[in-house]
């Protein structure tokens, strides 16, 4: 086919954008978006439940069926621009090797000025996007919704484990955990000598004044990363580990909204979907998640 009529082909609308939420040119080119969507189908360290490396394709394709206007925020975070990169290519050879890749493909969305949101993939690929924010933002901290703490120094046999994340990430900056539920003993030593903060979701529940406790321990400059597992499986039941007596919803918006109010975040990531073919509502929930926190980080007025 001539080049010119297979752009006259293309200029016809006959085929729907596969990006985060279905975006025209208009809304999703690079050179004008101030997001970038970086998709990680990675999973070799998944330790019961795999499938995570069908998530990042699950979410995007979720969100070309989100309304793009959010009736809380009164306009369309859409409007901002947002870019989706291709699938970032695995490497098999281990985890260590996934997140150098990933802390590259990370570093030059940084340095382009972007505002990068990565979608996994197992909890592990974090840390690639840690490490190249890190570098741009050196005084930042992190600020992690989790079930799990991950605060093992190893497990089975590899220090980059997604079950090791956090451990790898308090040793760059500071960091904060919310939802935790499930923990080791070992880790729970560690929690006790060291300068992570930590609230466990029985305690969350237990008292109203939570949020705003956990703001006043996050730096100025933060990170978010959402392991998936910090929802109440009843709400979102397509995870690797799933642990009972989670968030719901409108608790995670209230923290996200809070938290976005009053500092400034510089990339989060959404990990630790594991599809499920019968119960698309997973699916459409982490979709929703990632656009509602970029409205609340680049639009909200409080």
């Amino acid at each position: 086919m001539p080049p010119e009529k297979k752009a006259a082909m293309y200029q016809e609308h006959f085929f729907l954008p596969f990006n985060f939420c279905g975006l025209d040119r208009d809304k999703s080119a690079w050179e004008t978006s101030r997001a970038v969507i970086i998709p990680v189908p990675y999973d070799l360290t998944t330790s019961f439940m795999s499938g995570t490396r069908q998530g990042p394709h699950a979410i995007i394709r979720a969100s070309t069926q989100l309304e793009l206007f959010d009736d809380e925020l009164e306009q369309e975070p859409a409007d901002i621009g947002i870019h989706t990169l291709p699938e970032i290519e695995v490497v098999t050879s281990g985890p260590a090797a996934m997140i150098d890749r990933v802390e590259s493909v990370a570093a030059r969305v940084a340095v382009a000025g972007k505002f990068p949101v990565l979608l996994g993939g197992e909890h592990s690929v974090s840390l690639g996007l840690v490490r190249a924010l890190k570098k741009v933002h050196p005084d930042m901290g992190v600020l992690q919704l989790d079930a799990h703490a991950d605060l093992r120094d190893t497990y089975q046999g590899s220090p980059f484990s997604h079950a090791c994340v956090a451990r790898r990430i308090q040793e760059l900056c500071p960091l904060v955990q919310t939802g935790i539920r499930s923990i080791t003993a070992n880790e729970w030593s560690f929690l006790k000598n060291s300068p992570v903060t930590t609230y466990f979701a029985r305690d969350m529940y237990a008292r109203c004044d939570w949020v705003p406790k956990l703001i006043e321990k996050l730096p100025q400059k933060i990170y978010i990363t959402i392991d998936l597992d910090v929802f109440d499986p009843s709400q979102m039941p397509s995870v690797g580990t799933p642990e009972p007596g989670g968030l719901n919803w409108y608790d995670a918006l209230h923290l996200l909204r809070s938290v976005a109010a009053q500092r400034q975040i510089v990339g989060f990531d959404i990990v630790e979907l594991c599809p499920l073919p019968m119960n698309p509502g997973p699916d459409f929930l982490s979709a929703k998640l990632c656009y509602k926190l970029l409205g609340y980080i680049h639009c909200q007025s409080i």
